[in-house]
């Protein structure tokens, strides 16, 4: 594919490719972006796990999560989409359609993860609509809750997973 699937006017969303694991290793090198996601270490073999369970979502569903980048640059800024989850603790996450981003520090306070996710979630609803959608965030990951507010979702549920308080959100497309 030479073009992205969504463009909104700062950004391009494109499908994962291969060449993306650089980028994907890049992203969550950064110990500030991995704060509110397990705050562990990443290495080179999870990001390619991770790059592998984005394109299986798209081959096995049809949606999943996009590479984001700025409009006609390649540097990967984030990753944003709705993807087939599969939590394993109930409450609603298990095969269901969630919602999740996570952008580099850089792209920080620019409303940069709000204007991905808002084509993204009117694209799904387009595609897949109507449906459920899910999201879980780290109840301490207050910008990230602010986004998911703008973006509509609403506080359904809490899961504590090793020590870490999640709250469960979700919104109807």
């Amino acid at each position: 594919m030479t073009e992205p699937l969504l463009s909104t006017e700062r950004l391009d969303l494109w499908l994962p490719r291969s060449g993306d694991h650089a980028g994907l290793i890049a992203l969550l090198a950064d110990d500030a972006v991995r704060l509110h996601l397990g705050n562990r270490p990443t290495s080179a073999q999870e990001e390619f796990n991770r790059l592998c369970r984005n394109a299986g979502s798209w081959a096995l569903y049809g949606y999943g999560i996009f590479t984001v980048r700025r409009r006609g640059d390649d540097d990967v800024i984030g990753i944003a989409g709705v993807f087939h989850s599969w939590r394993g603790f109930g409450k609603g996450l298990d095969g269901v359609p969630e919602a999740g981003w996570i952008f580099a520090r850089r792209a920080w306070g620019q409303g940069l993860a709000t204007e991905a996710m808002q084509a993204v979630l009117a694209w799904f609803a387009k595609s897949f609509g109507p449906a459920r959608v899910a999201c879980m965030i780290n109840d301490t990951n207050l910008p990230s809750r602010a986004v998911a507010a703008r973006l509509g979702f609403v506080e359904y549920d809490h899961h504590t997973d090793q020590g870490t308080e999640l709250v469960l959100l979700e919104q109807y497309v």
